[in-house]
């Protein structure tokens, strides 16, 4: 079976860091928007953790795991 392609982990954390360090130091005052970001960093949070479920499965299946920096298959890979 060829290598599945998946996101590289650090790009969930630069858009988590993003949201927790500026995001939501930008709307420090308006409750609303600071849950509405609150939910968006949980949500994210379990996709990472989604993902890494799925690393571990294909691990113990044996399938090779692609981890990619861009939409360039060729260049992309770690």
């Amino acid at each position: 079976m060829e290598q599945i392609p998946l996101p590289a982990p650090i790009h969930y954390e630069l858009i988590l860091q993003l949201l927790e360090k500026q995001t939501m130091s930008a709307i420090n005052n308006n409750q609303e928007l600071r849950q509405q970001v609150s939910q968006l960093i949980i949500t994210l949070r379990k996709a990472a953790a989604q993902q890494k479920r799925l690393e571990e499965s294909c691990q113990a299946s044996s399938v090779e795991v692609d981890h990619r920096w861009s939409l360039n298959h060729l260049g992309g890979r770690l």
